[in-house]
């Protein structure tokens, strides 16, 4: 199954980029773009938290310019309970996955079904360099920015840093980049190989768990609007990268047929 049409703009001279390497070069540049927009203002990150954060009085102790309150989300327990639920699915997919490779390469030869087993490796690598390794083991542990209930705006102690920066004074998973984001967001991009017969179904409630999960973080006051909308795309992005990989073979294959 292909991700993307094959169709092309057949003009005079021009076709456009819509082979999967094509789309794969406009989601990077679109995913730089958007971190630049960030960096050139930051406001918008804060604005956004702002909207989700309540101040309060501080007591007779706080310093004079410190500022109290609480994302009240946080302690909302239909809320919680959600975002442990929607933590949890990307396991159970990766699970049924792993289980469904297992299969493949138990068939040799003519049964073994090698787009299957092809689909299900390009899922499983995106989770693998995208939330696992670029998300959660390189970004949050070494970018060092403080999550918004760890900033001064919002009652927090640590100084507000700009999305990509490295003046960040966190120390351990940090915000920069959310790690659910990126699962919901690779979540989202696993439509594209469920059965046309049963996709349609499926569209609605993938959409909402891929949207609410990161929108759940940002209402809780642990990530900013650029954390979570970066997360989400970066899986996009590697998937995309994954699937221009898997495709180039195959069509350099047909090409020679």
């Amino acid at each position: 199954m292909t991700i993307f049409s094959k169709n092309r703009w057949r003009g005079p001279a021009i076709r456009l980029p819509q082979t999967a390497f094509g789309v794969f070069v406009l989601l990077f540049w679109m995913w730089w773009l958007l971190l630049a927009l960030f960096r050139a203002f930051p406001e918008i990150d804060i604005y956004f938290s702002q909207l989700f954060f309540v101040q309060a009085a501080c007591d007779a102790s706080a310093a004079a310019t410190e500022i109290c309150g609480s994302f009240p989300y946080r302690s909302q327990a239909i809320l919680g309970l959600l975002r442990t639920l929607f933590f949890y699915v990307p396991y159970v997919v990766t699970a049924v996955m792993l289980w469904k490779l297992a299969q493949c390469y138990q068939q040799h030869g003519a049964t073994f079904n090698a787009p299957r087993a092809r689909d299900l490796k390009v899922a499983l690598g995106t989770l693998l360099i995208g939330p696992v390794l670029l998300v959660n083991v390189i970004l949050k542990e070494h970018w060092g920015r403080p999550r918004p209930v760890q900033t001064d705006f919002f009652g927090g102690t640590l100084h507000f840093a700009e999305a990509g920066s490295l003046a960040g004074k966190c120390v351990s998973n940090c915000s920069f980049i959310s790690g659910e984001a990126a699962s919901a967001g690779w979540l989202f991009c696993l439509l594209i190989f469920v059965p046309k017969s049963v996709r349609y179904a499926l569209v609605g409630p993938v959409a909402a768990i891929s949207i609410l999960t990161p929108a759940m973080r940002l209402s809780f006051g642990a990530h900013y609007l650029s954390d979570v909308v970066l997360g989400w795309l970066s899986s996009v992005v590697i998937f995309a990268a994954l699937m221009a990989l898997a495709e180039s073979p195959r069509q350099q294959k047909n090409s020679e047929i």
